[in-house]
């Protein structure tokens, strides 16, 4: 029986007709003889192509003699190295999430004038229109936050005298607020659950028009108001990092195809954070926490390399945690030898964990980090290698922040409302056909029998 679900709510009859569903499970083998990739993607795990773009690139291996060869992955802006771009304002010591955001976007690297301007545009829409917090999110507090998002999105179509016009300004227009309220909407959809779910002190901050993003959401989240100037560069980093994946991910997929239907801009990302909910996109760093926090009471001594593997094994032999055969954090759907988010990323953890006091947790995360894609080699069959993602580190940096793990996901969509919005835009741009891909029907023909003439009551899949 699966302790996820509420069977309290379930009756017998409910039970009975489900299993009349579940007996129409197409077999597996069936996909291989019509030739249908499932999930869009070939037997090897490879995506298959079903658009172009300008906004992003992922590569992960390299053709040697018509061989395909995994290398250290790699992820592009606009045709921009994630890890040059992450250095040139690291190096500068600026934050770099509006300058993102402004790359992804208009296709080019902003000037100084015209990333402060940019700024300034971000910081003039960081407001939320009047009552709104109070009728729209206070009113109805709910303990999951990326479902309260999506209802915030979906209200504020209400509150735009022009929710409908899919030109393109009005969509930059629209795409701008969302980017600049979406810290907002996050954290104050959290303060109503604190409050009113727990029972704890409502705090109600105002945004800091000469903050950046990162500095706006500890300074609206925090109760004193009081952050780390590393801990703003890390967030800020994070939300550099999870901005943009290429057009083949879930969520941006999502957004190119409800946008395809020339539906409006908050339709379309209410979509988007519907997918980005789901445990196998966005939801994945609340499981490698839960697999973490399991995995420190397992393993009595975290530097016992042997008891490590051990728990390792456990959890793909379906004998811990969660029993799903998954670890969690360790692998991706392209990259092979290396995530490059991951790489960039590892490096602020390790200073995070020094200044938090935690350095022993950061060993044990980079322990498996080490192991898990040998243990895994051995245990399964792959057709590519795996390595530690950037949902692996990334719950433990908010942790180490003392954020609520409720807004886990929801920072992904504090940060990835930006490639969304690059990828509404372009698909609004260069579209023009509605996305419709072809399901192939297995059903075989069945006559029509008259009410009278169907058999009685029936039991089970009838």
């Amino acid at each position: 029986m699966d302790e996820s679900i509420n069977y309290s709510e379930i009756t017998p009859e409910i039970f009975r007709l489900s299993e009349k569903c579940a007996r129409w499970r197409i077999p597996d083998v069936m996909f291989t003889e019509y030739k249908v990739n499932r999930g869009l993607r070939d037997l090897s795990g490879n995506g298959v192509l079903t658009g172009l773009t300008h906004i992003s690139n992922i590569t992960a291996k390299r053709m040697a003699d018509g061989v395909e060869i995994p290398v250290d992955g790699k992820l592009h802006y606009r045709g921009i190295d994630i890890e040059e771009l992450v250095q040139g304002f690291i190096d500068e010591r600026r934050f770099g999430f509006e300058e993102t955001a402004y790359l992804l976007l208009f296709g080019e690297l902003p000037s100084a004038g015209e990333l402060e301007g940019f700024s300034r545009l971000l910081a003039g829409y960081r407001s939320l229109p009047s009552a709104f917090t109070r009728d729209a999110i206070m009113k109805a507090a709910s303990p999951d936050m990326m479902n309260a998002l999506a209802r915030c999105v979906l209200t504020l179509y209400y509150y735009d005298a022009d929710a409908d016009d899919i030109s393109i300004p009005n969509t930059l227009r629209q795409c701008l607020r969302l980017i600049a309220v979406f810290p907002l909407l996050a954290v104050y959809c959290y303060n109503a659950y604190d409050h009113y779910g727990r029972g704890n002190s409502l705090i109600i901050h105002q945004p800091d028009p000469d903050m950046s993003s990162a500095e706006n959401l500890l300074h609206l989240l925090r109760p004193d108001q009081r952050f780390s100037e590393l801990e703003a560069r890390v967030l800020d980093l994070a939300l550099v990092l999870h901005a943009e994946h290429g057009g083949g991910n879930n969520s941006a997929f999502t957004v190119r195809v409800v946008s395809s239907s020339a539906t409006d801009t908050y339709s379309a990302i209410a979509a988007a954070l519907g997918s980005l909910k789901g445990p196998k996109h966005g939801g994945a760093n609340n499981r490698v926490m839960a697999m973490m926090d399991d995995m420190k009471l397992c393993v009595s001594d975290w530097t016992d390399e042997d008891a490590v593997a051990d728990y390792l094994r456990r959890l793909l032999h379906k004998e811990a945690f969660d029993r799903s055969g998954l670890i969690y954090g360790i692998g991706h759907a392209i990259y092979s030898l290396s995530d490059p988010r991951a790489r960039i990323f590892e490096r602020f953890v390790r200073s995070l964990s020094a200044e938090k006091g935690r350095e022993d947790e950061y060993r044990l995360y980079s322990t498996v980090a080490r192991l898990a894609p040998a243990i895994i080699a051995k245990e399964r069959k792959m057709y590519k290698g795996v390595s530690a993602n950037i949902d692996f580190y990334s719950g433990f940096v908010y942790d180490m922040m003392d954020l609520p793990r409720e807004l886990y996901t929801p920072l992904f969509a504090v940060a990835r409302i930006a490639g969304w919005s690059a990828h509404r835009i372009e698909e609004l741009v260069g579209g023009g056909r509605i996305i419709r891909p072809a399901y192939r029907s297995v059903a075989a023909p069945v006559a029509y029998t008259p009410l009278a003439s169907r058999p009685g009551d029936r039991q089970g899949g009838g």
